[in-house]
């Protein structure tokens, strides 16, 4: 179990990183989500990763699972898929504001018949 969890983890990193290192808007925020699934997997696994053992711990039971990962997670979850939410809305305003969706742009950096429309339009 602990196995796959560690594989998961490490896939679910890596294809984020390699997302977010793409120059394009829409895969950077995909990359971004996919590193907080790995995060949030990584702190549900730091609570023991036990089947069927209770999160609190009482007399005569040896096995418990600490219930403090599994409450940050849930709070993780709900605030990552709001700011997902917000980092799309901002995205897709940039993209509707400038036709393209290139992270890196610069407001000089304007191909030459892009800069030659808009000398001809002023």
């Amino acid at each position: 179990m602990e196995f796959l969890i560690a594989s998961a983890i490490g896939v679910l990193t890596a294809v984020g990183i390699y997302l977010v290192l793409r120059q394009r808007t829409y895969p950077v925020i995909m990359g971004i989500s996919l590193l907080t699934y790995a995060v949030n997997l990584f702190l549900f696994a730091s609570g023991r990763l036990t089947i069927g053992a209770s999160p609190i711990l009482v007399d005569g039971v040896t096995e418990y699972t600490d219930p403090l990962p599994q409450a940050l997670v849930l709070t993780a979850i709900v605030i990552s898929f709001g700011m997902t939410a917000v980092v799309v809305m901002i995205s897709l305003g940039a993209y509707l504001g400038s036709d393209d969706d290139h992270v890196d742009d610069q407001p000089g950096d304007q191909p030459d018949d892009q800069q030659e429309r808009a000398e001809g339009q002023s």
